[in-house]
């Protein structure tokens, strides 16, 4: 199935695959030995000419589910993508796996482009990306449109650009639907990393996806690590990450261009490798900053969210964020830029409430104040949480999440220093409760808390709300151990958040609470601020428990914790697996074999082989070409193309 070598790689003979089993083109082309979380539901829902929609995080191998069923059909594969990064990126990918693919972009001068245009007459292309703007174009419509070319599948990448309750909505999106206009036949697969329930919706809707398809995965990435920390000296805090992850890739993300030009400047002067990106800057210093990170040139990129979308790097190994991101979906975009291999990755989390403030700057200019100050909740809800953070952040998905006691060590910060001890939080809970009803149960957590601390907001004063019982009876907690307290309550299903805005709802639960008036144990600790307004004195609440599930009457509690586990080191720099000193030196040898061959084709690295790749061949040692297709990621275009260097290198060490 191989085919002369064609611009530096060696090509597969992809009409070969037409019609052939998934399993086949997966393992011959990819050189992976089985799919991952619904790759293969999504796989046969397209060859099986169905619209889908693919709702699946950073990392989880979306390009997958439309790259081979783009060899299994017969015909060409265009794929709509938002950023030029993105298609050099993806097209490098492919050709190094022996797919010849192009993009229709900018970037090429007049005679690349109409030398890519020849090719696509001429039927060698199988894949064709291009941007939205491109493909609102009539000469890119005219190309396309050729009698000769048959397009049987349209795959739009970052499908949440299509809507205006998106993070990243883009008005050129709207416009792919007219595409299906032009190719009735050709089924369309769109693709996103994080949508909301409202986002789906308009994705169906604005893409004309007919009787869609829609899968959504899991959206826990088990290998990230999360971890949030009190910002108190920031500047030291990301030093002794980077510390963590010495000589690794990262990205820092701030809030201003300000803050980006100043904390790369001080680390610079440090002597770390680091670059700055936002705005602010020349285009042309963009892309070189974006390109030298990319191909391991410059080991940190210190940037506003103008960074990352559509970046592919799958080695970054910490991600930490500055500031207080504007939502949750922000967040998780973020920190879903690192680990994209699969290997261990961290993502710190600086927080101080001062953010806040900052944050809620924005929200003047924005069209729907009210729904940036929702989704900022979410995001402090999830900061604030002394609970498991990955359950808190799945939760706001829709997902239920608990983790094993293997799994808590490397889960989350909260989960790998053990369990909380127990505190009587009797009279804090009734008072929650009790607020939730006064105020007719069609609030969320930050309405409940400021009318429970006595807030005059203007809602409150308009609902009348400041003339209830439970106004201002709330004092002996501050603002944010009540929203931990309203956490841990939605946690052992006390209280339940209902609705696209949060509404609190009490459970069944709950209400027997309230109507026996037992005593309530919870995992919990006291902020400084709480303590300092008197918490925890002789008043019978907050109090200190021993016990755990008490048999008598009148005590709700639950299991008594173990002694507080050690916190665990998250140690993402370590190379999994290669445990003997041939295959360490193996792997490193790799790497700068990798970076060198890298350089000549210039390509990134990790286009040539990724880290995964690297250390499941210093484990097995292949000595041969059937050897190296046992190994992960190596199809037989990766065998021919860079084989023998690779046995070479194995050979010399051993």
């Amino acid at each position: 199935m191989v085919e002369p070598c064609y611009n530096n790689y060696v090509k597969i003979n992809t009409s070969a695959f037409v019609g052939c089993k998934p399993e086949l083109v997966l393992k011959t082309v990819f050189g992976y030995d089985s799919f991952r979380d619904r790759q293969r539901e999504i796989v046969q829902s397209v060859l099986d000419r169905k619209d889908t929609l693919v709702v699946m995080p950073t990392g989880g191998g979306k390009s997958i589910c439309y790259q081979v069923p783009a060899l299994i059909m017969d015909g060409i594969t265009l794929v709509v993508s938002p950023l030029i990064s993105l298609m050099q990126d993806q097209t490098a990918s492919l050709e190094s796996s022996g797919v010849h693919s192009v993009f229709l972009n900018s970037s090429l001068s007049k005679e690349e482009y109409f030398s890519t245009v020849d090719e696509i007459k001429a039927g060698t292309v199988k894949i064709i990306y291009v941007s939205p703007e491109g493909l609102a174009t009539q000469r890119v419509r005219d190309i396309l449109s050729d009698s000769t070319l048959n397009i049987s599948l349209i795959a739009v990448d970052e499908a949440h650009c299509v809507s205006q309750w998106g993070h990243d909505f883009r008005p050129d999106y709207l416009d792919i639907a007219s595409i299906r206009n032009i190719f009735k036949d050709a089924v369309m697969i769109a693709l996103t990393a994080t949508a909301t329930k409202q986002v789906r919706e308009d994705i169906v809707k604005n893409l004309k996806l007919k009787e869609a398809h829609v899968f959504i995965s899991s959206f826990n990435r088990k290998n990230i690590f999360l971890e949030v920390q009190p910002k108190k000296n920031a500047l030291d805090q990301v030093i002794s990450c980077i510390k963590q992850h010495s000589g690794e890739s990262g990205i820092i993300y701030c809030n201003s261009r300000k803050q980006v030009d100043e904390l790369t400047d001080v680390l610079d002067n440090m002597g770390y490798s680091v670059l700055s990106y936002h705005a602010g800057l020349t285009d042309e210093v963009r892309a070189k900053n974006q390109e030298l990170f990319i191909k391991d040139e410059c080991q940190i990129i210190v940037a506003t969210i103008a960074f990352g979308m559509g970046i592919d790097k799958p080695n970054v190994r910490f991600v930490i964020n500055y500031d207080l991101p504007k939502s949750i979906e922000e967040y998780y975009q973020e920190i879903g830029r690192a680990g994209r291999d699969g290997l261990p990755s961290t993502a710190l989390l600086l927080f101080s409430l001062g953010d806040v403030h900052k944050v809620r700057y924005f929200f003047e200019t924005s069209a729907d104040p009210a729904l940036c100050e929702w989704l900022l909740q979410g995001m402090l809800d999830f900061a604030q949480s002394r609970t498991c953070r990955r359950k808190a952040l799945l939760r706001y998905f829709g997902e239920d999440y608990n983790a094993t006691e293997e799994e808590k060590e490397c889960c989350c910060d909260i989960c790998s220093r053990g369990e909380l001890p127990l505190k009587e939080m009797t009279v804090p809970v009734q008072k929650f409760l009790s607020c939730i009803i006064r105020t007719g149960g069609r609030f969320g957590a930050s309405y409940v808390i400021d009318v429970l601390l006595g807030s005059r907001n203007k809602r409150i004063m308009e609902y009348g709300h400041n003339m209830i019982s439970t106004w201002g009876i709330g004092n002996e907690l501050s603002k944010e151990d009540w929203f931990e307290l309203c956490e841990v309550l939605v946690d052992k299903d006390i209280v339940r958040k209902t609705g696209e805005y949060n509404i609190l709802e009490i459970t069944s639960l709950g209400k027997e609470l309230l109507a026996t008036r037992e005593k309530i144990f919870l995992p919990f600790v006291i902020s400084e601020k709480s303590i300092s307004k008197g918490t925890g004195s002789s008043n019978g609440s907050c109090t200190s428990s021993d016990g755990g599930y008490s048999s008598g009457a009148g005590v709700i509690g639950f299991p008594k914790p173990a002694s507080k586990k050690k916190a665990v080191l998250h140690k993402a720099a370590e190379k999994p697996e290669v445990t003997d000193e041939k295959g360490l030196l193996i792997a490193d040898a790799l790497k700068d074999w990798r970076k060198k061959k890298a350089r000549d084709l210039d390509v990134p690295p990790y286009i040539v082989f990724g880290d995964r790749t690297m250390y499941d061949i210093a484990v097995k040692k292949p000595s041969s070409r059937e050897e190296l297709l046992d190994c992960y990621g190596i199809g037989e275009a990766k065998v021919e193309n860079f084989g023998n260097e690779i046995l070479k290198v194995v050979k010399d060490y051993l």
